[in-house]
């Protein structure tokens, strides 16, 4: 066994000094102990990007509470997610210790619950920044919801189809208890693909909309020609035929553009609507609460209430007009449905599934439309035929 270790020749081979090395263990001791922490390690992390994004220091922020304004959407956004939970902040203001000990990230949060009630004033602060975007969004919808039941109520061309499926629902099945039928619930439509004709392919969305092509082709082409169009006489049965159907399916394609805010209401979550109005009308109350009753006399007199003040006159017009289109495009709603669907049922899941169903409808025409353009149908002697 070595007795002794030549620490030389260990530190030129290998790089180790074992002065230094000792010298460092007691460097290390010495050393302050890391800072103290009151909130989690997550919480903590995720404060310190949310700070960092900020790009403005808690004094800033501060400032920009007292005032009311100053400080941007992100920024707005990013604060209300340091918002801290009541436990978080009994902790933070309970502390007695060096406030230098704390990480920066808790010092930021304790500096703003410095201003009374800093996290209400950032949530109304917020409020009212993305006020003005969700107003012109709801009222947006709203607009396309009326423009879609005048859409439906007014296109001749929808009401022409639906009486062309109806006739020929009846012609088939006369003689039975289903002929002689007076109205149809419009999820048929959705069913007249399945239809098949003895061929096996000529379906009965395809017939109807062929017989349409033809009697509007017709229509437009009196209305465009007249009947005193020469060159239109000379034409032979054939020729004209073709320009009947060429003009009807020019005009019956068209339909989806025609329905187009049909088609856009389809997408649209009523439930989501309402739900929207309503929070901005809580959120109206607790700012009005705040302003009216949290903040004490002195606080009053701060520029915040007086900037909110402003435009609580302002945003109170507004949702008042919201509830108003709310109501009146709610009751078109009703009235058209119950226009082409009979009495609505109160156990109805969508209120807008009439529009679901149309623009289903619209898709399926499309289809048929596009497959007629690229083929000659021949005009058939017998024009229930297929379905025989």
């Amino acid at each position: 066994m070595w007795n002794r270790l030549d620490e030389e020749m260990i530190e030129s081979l290998f790089g180790y000094n074992l002065q230094n090395s000792m010298k460092n263990d007691e460097a290390k001791s010495k050393s302050p102990s890391p800072s103290k922490h009151i909130l989690e390690h997550k919480r903590l992390q995720n404060i310190t990007i949310l700070a960092k994004a900020l790009n403005v220091t808690a004094q800033q922020v501060c400032d920009a509470l007292v005032q009311g304004e100053g400080l941007c959407l992100q920024q707005l956004e990013a604060l209300v997610k340091m918002v801290p939970t009541k436990e978080e902040e009994d902790k933070l203001s309970s502390y007695k210790g060096d406030i230098n000990e704390l990480c920066s990230a808790e010092k930021f949060v304790m500096t703003m619950l410095n201003i009374p009630f800093a996290f209400l004033r950032i949530e109304a602060m917020l409020y009212k920044e993305t006020f003005e975007d969700e107003v012109v969004h709801l009222r947006k919808s709203f607009s396309m919801l009326e423009e879609a039941c005048n859409e439906l109520r007014s296109s001749r061309l929808f009401l022409k189809l639906l009486e062309a499926v109806l006739k020929t629902g009846n012609r088939m099945n006369v003689g039975t208890i289903r002929g002689g039928a007076r109205a149809f619930k419009l999820d048929t439509l959705l069913k007249l693909s399945d239809v098949k004709g003895t061929d096996g392919r000529t379906t009965l969305l395809h017939f109807v909309v062929q017989e349409i092509i033809r009697s509007e082709g017709i229509r437009v082409s009196e209305s465009i020609m007249g009947n005193i169009n020469l060159e239109n006489k000379i034409q032979n049965v054939e020729e004209r035929e073709e320009d009947y159907r060429r003009m009807g399916l020019d005009l019956v394609s068209s339909l989806s553009i025609e329905l187009c805010n049909v088609k856009k209401t389809a997408t649209i979550d009523l439930d989501v609507l309402a739900s929207s109005v309503s929070n901005l009308s809580n959120e109206m109350a607790k700012l009005k609460h705040l302003v009216g009753k949290d903040l004490c006399v002195d606080e009053k007199r701060e520029n915040f209430v007086n900037c909110m003040r402003s435009f609580i006159g302002y945003a109170e017009k507004n949702i008042k007009e919201l509830r108003e289109d709310e109501g009146r495009v709610l009751l078109h709603v009703r009235e058209i449905t119950e226009y082409f669907h009979g009495n609505v049922s109160k156990e109805e899941v969508n209120p807008l599934r009439i529009f679901v169903i149309v623009r289903d409808f619209l898709g399926m025409l499309d289809h048929v439309c596009k497959e007629l353009r690229i083929s000659k149908v021949p005009s058939s002697p017998n024009p229930l035929a297929p379905f025989r």
